[in-house]
């Protein structure tokens, strides 16, 4: 017992560090991403998978901007729709995730309205034909005519922008001010909004705001169903909906039973009807967490220019749910949620407006958390006395059922009580105290000090080896997954190079090169994997874990091309040629190890990843620049560096499209005119990718004129060709490499 005393003590000490976060006396970020990522993962393998027929979704697509024009749509014609929508099509509600905030004077009564306050004859005359034609010519009149008495909830957003201004009107708030006086309630707080113009909103039977509750990691789970502002309490888009369709209950505020005003205790919203109680369950924040369906597409599509066509048959939409929205490019309303990174924003509400006609919702209330602390000690307590008396097989057999019972309780918490209960801290715990217990004592300290000498010391700079042996237990050869950053370099036109130059000094020449190139790869701490010929293979985040692996890999890049143009004079006066290099950057997840035969093995990296940074490479002669990164590398270092994009690209062996960009320099080192003449290149690659030819083609020839630039010309030439064999609606852009 005493021989395994440090164990107890140090399985104690990791039981209390998670407790701390389980009890919630402090939040740990790595445990919180882990619990969001189980929490997305539950969703996606539990959610039903099928389409909801009671709700559509009006969708204002291409279609619809290519039949009626471009949006916004004068309000005649949104008039015209509505009595389609009610009076032909027969639907049950209607509701907008689209805010109408500013008035329509595409009739040109404001034109004449002007002229008719003039003197003279023609005025009196103007004035005579405005007060015949205005009934006609006021379109906003005849819109907010069209919402009257009608099933129609108008959305609008809350911001809490500094300086911000509000617009528009807002509904009257679902709870007054005072409602929840003396509770500790930590309701969504905002201090402005974008409202929709007040005779609209005055004929409307309601309105919600259409606002999510975006996560620390940027997902939208959650919708806030109550919001404050200014002191009052106002619904969100889809609790207006259903209040509407079952004839708008009041909202009763539901609490814990016990609870005082002392504790928030709110735990649900009820909506009390002549059916029943519908009960909507809120969390901290009197959030709901969206009960999402399946992926995209769980509900019914109908374009807008159907509907003003009629072209769809009126049964169809005969007492349906509506949402009014938009998937069209350019006005798209787009979430990253846990069923899809680009969700449209108008099926986050169509979700919750099934789950809370379903009583779908996942309930998370505050004692949750008293059943997570209780687990987390239940199982540090059997982990942390019971492993270290047994042998590895049995502690492994204990860590095994301990993992199982966890996910056992978790599973029965969410599909028979309906509730989410976090998992991520017991499941670390268990990880956490099983390799404690197996890696105990297993390696001795001046051995492996040795070994990582001989192991990585070919690889890593020293300083790094040194590093790694003040804990070796940390460090090994085996194989792993890890998101790493690689780099690849190769000399342009080497075959050519060789040919002209003798063996000796062929030989002299790549010592000098690889010399200069390894001396910066080994001074951003990169572990330099192999010489192919001409070219380096380098990566980051290996053996040695490094936070900032992108960054590194980047500015490494930058440096090898600086360090070139300092090497080309020497080569030059040698006689040599001059030497021009392309590099590829891309991060992302790859498997890392000691890899190959009996006879040789290498520590190297592979995987999907690692092939794209070599395809990166070999594409940078293709746009005439030195250095290309990819999309992963990009995401992680956009606040370091400014990146100009370059393509979206499908390379050989890959079948998704990948942003491929230049890295001009850090962040505050770039010049202005560079910036400015980057800002114009964004105009162009917008255009081009809209198919807006004739925009694209004046921007490219303003570049141009400014910076003679062979990435320029390549797109004005694939804007000739795109002319003469135009590439057609489902056209995405891409450019794809059938080569490597």
């Amino acid at each position: 017992m005493k021989q395994n005393l440090p164990r107890f003590l140090l399985g104690l000490l990791v039981l209390a560090v998670l407790l701390g976060h389980a009890a919630g006396i402090y939040r740990i970020g790595v445990i919180e991403h882990f619990d969001a990522i189980i929490y997305d993962t539950k969703v996606r393998l539990t959610m039903p998978r099928n389409v909801d027929d009671r709700l559509v979704i009006l969708d204002i697509d291409e279609k619809a901007l290519a039949e009626v024009g471009r949006w916004p749509w004068n309000r005649e014609r949104m008039a015209t729709l509505m009595n389609k929508l009610f009076d032909r099509n027969g639907i049950a509600l209607l509701g907008f995730d689209i805010v109408f905030a500013e008035r329509d004077a595409s009739s040109g009564l404001p034109v004449l309205e002007s002229l008719a306050k003039k003197d003279g004859r023609e005025a009196a005359a103007i004035q005579g034909v405005l007060k015949e034609l205005r009934p006609t010519l006021d379109y906003d009149a005849l819109f907010a005519a069209s919402l009257k008495k009608r099933a129609i909830v108008l959305g609008y957003y809350l911001s809490s922008k500094e300086g911000g201004t509000s617009s528009g009107a807002l509904p009257p708030p679902t709870l007054p001010a005072g409602t929840f006086a003396g509770r500790n309630i930590a309701f969504t707080s905002w201090t402005n909004y974008g409202g929709n113009l007040p005779e609209f909103q005055k004929n409307a039977a309601s309105g919600g705001h259409f606002n999510p509750l975006v996560d620390f990691d940027g997902m939208s789970r959650r919708v806030p169903v109550l919001a404050e502002y200014n002191g009052a309490y106002y619904e969100s888009l889809s609790l207006a909906m259903v209040r509407a369709l079952l004839g708008f209950p009041p909202v009763v505020p539901g609490y814990a039973e016990g609870s005082d005003k002392s504790y928030a205790g709110l735990e649900w919203l009820e909506l009390p009807t002549a059916r029943g109680t519908l009960r909507v369950p809120v969390d901290a924040n009197v959030a709901a967490l969206v009960p999402y369906r399946g992926f995209q597409g769980s509900y019914r599509y109908i374009s807008a220019a159907d509907v003003l066509a009629d072209r769809i048959p009126a049964e169809q939409l005969q007492g349906k749910i509506v949402l009014m929205g938009t998937t069209a490019p350019g006005l798209m309303d787009l979430r990253a949620t846990p069923v899809g990174a680009t969700y449209p924003g108008v099926e986050v509400h169509a979700n919750l407006i099934s789950g809370m006609l379903d009583g779908a919702v996942k309930y998370r209330p505050a004692y949750v958390l008293g059943a997570d602390v209780v687990l987390v000690l239940l199982a540090g307590a059997v982990m942390t006395f019971l492993l270290p008396l047994l042998s590895p097989f049995r502690a492994s057999i204990v860590a095994l059922i301990v993992l199982l019972f966890l996910l056992s309780v978790n599973l029965a918490f969410w599909h028979v009580g309906n509730m989410v209960l976090p998992l991520a801290t017991g499941l670390l715990l268990v990880m956490l105290l099983y390799a404690l217990n197996m890696s105990w004592g297993y390696f001795v300290e001046s051995k492996a000090k040795r070994q990582f000498t001989e192991l990585f010391g070919q690889y890593v700079p020293p300083e790094l080896v040194d590093e790694m042996a003040k804990n070796p237990e940390g460090y090994t050869m085996d194989g792993r997954k890890a998101e790493l950053t690689v780099l690849f370099s190769d000399i342009r036109g080497f075959t050519t190079i060789s040919e002209g130059l003798q063996p000796d000094q062929l030989a002299t020449l790549m010592n000098l090169y690889l010399g200069s190139m390894t001396e910066v790869i080994r001074k951003r701490r990169g572990t330099l994997d192999k010489y192919i010929g001409d070219a380096i293979m380098a990566f980051w985040g290996a053996p040695v874990g490094d936070a900032e692996h992108a960054r590194n890999a980047v500015i490494t890049a930058m440096e090898m091309q600086r360090a070139l143009h300092d090497l080309n004079p020497e080569l030059l006066a040698k006689g040599w040629p001059e030497l021009k290099i392309g590099v590829g950057v891309n991060t992302g997840t790859m498997t890392v190890g000691d890899m190959g035969s009996p006879v040789r093995k290498a520590y190297t990296v592979m995987g999907d990843a690692v092939n794209l940074g070599s395809r990166l490479e070999g594409i940078t002669k293709q746009y005439g620049v030195g250095i290309i990164v990819g999309e992963g590398t990009r995401e992680l270092t956009k606040k370091d560096f400014v990146y100009r994009e370059l393509d979206r690209v499908r390379v050989k062996g890959k079948a998704e499209p990948v942003g491929i960009y230049e890295p001009l320099g850090l962040e505050g080192q770039v010049a202005k005119e560079d910036l400015e003449e980057l800002k114009l290149w964004n105009q162009a690659l917008r255009a081009y990718r809209s198919q807006d030819w004739d925009q694209a083609e004046v921007m490219l020839l303003n570049l141009s004129r400014i910076h003679q630039c062979y990435l320029y010309d390549l797109y004005a030439k694939r804007v000739a060709h795109c002319r003469k064999e135009p590439p057609g609606e489902g056209w995405d852009g891409v450019t794809t490499f059938e080569t490597k």
